[in-house]
């Protein structure tokens, strides 16, 4: 009976200290649609990445049209981990060197470490997008090519919106575009060399800004919800664009606006 008293008493002081050490590994802050976990990050760094989440968030569903469809509260609430440092993030995830972050997107889960290159600017909105837009058309929809998951991941960084339909047009003056029907075809870039990523990456957003920006919102949300009722990229195209039919007509039209413009 002793022994059982004994062994009983073990684990009640001991399950605490699991759980303290749990709790002072990682600290959090919650704000409306975010769950910040942090170690030794800055309090003002954990500011930034709290307003830049929250602005990006509410950037992203506006600029796709779907701010009436998925709304993220309480417990349905996106979690943002943040390492001690670039040592301690690498080590934990094992990822390369180069990486400054990464994603979950089915978990909406996003890690990184204060002073990641490029965190606020590139990895924090491409990485939101990807979910934001998986979550409206399904995490594992394979109608959703991958350069139109990619596009509008890159659509939310800001540069790559602005510099993209330029290096597109020097692909065609170079002869090295590769039409929609190509692009659509590629389900990985593994085997790409970087030039030709890069392409693949320009080529995505451009198409995407195409779509958005001569053609509405509203389309575009029509031409998602039409892929996530699951449905051929071909009927979602003819359902959402009057201008269009299929993916070879969207690829003509987009080929006649970046050589002339109209």
């Amino acid at each position: 009976m002793l022994k059982k008293i004994l062994i009983i008493l073990f684990f009640v002081c001991i399950l605490p200290k699991v759980s303290f050490c749990e709790e002072e590994k990682w600290q959090q802050q919650n704000s409306a649609h975010f769950i910040i976990y942090y170690k030794e990050a800055p309090e003002d760094f954990i500011n930034e990445v709290i307003e830049s989440a929250e602005d990006y968030y509410q950037k992203i569903t506006r600029d796709l049209g779907f701010t009436r469809y998925e709304y993220w509260m309480w417990e349905d609430r996106a979690k943002i981990y943040i390492y001690k440092d670039s040592e301690d993030y690498h080590s934990a995830s094992g990822k390369p060197s180069w990486a400054s972050g990464h994603a979950e997107y089915e978990k909406k889960i996003i890690y990184t470490y204060p002073l990641a290159w490029g965190f606020f600017d590139t990895l924090l909105p491409h990485e939101l997008g990807h979910i934001i837009f998986r979550e409206f058309v399904g995490f594992k929809n394979n109608n959703v090519p991958l350069w139109l998951d990619e596009g509008v991941a890159c659509y939310q960084e800001r540069t790559r919106r602005w510099g993209s339909e330029k290096e597109v047009r020097k692909s065609i003056e170079e002869k090295k575009f590769i039409p929609l029907l190509e692009l659509t075809e590629i389900k990985s870039l593994s085997d790409f060399d970087d030039a030709k990523v890069e392409l693949f990456y320009n080529e995505s957003v451009s198409a995407v800004s195409f779509l958005i920006n001569n053609y509405g919102k509203y389309n575009f949300v029509r031409f998602c919800k039409e892929l996530k009722d699951n449905n051929s990229l071909d009927k979602a195209i003819d359902s959402a664009y009057a201008r269009f039919d299929n993916l070879k007509e969207l690829n003509d039209v987009w080929y006649k606006y970046l050589t002339t413009n109209e």
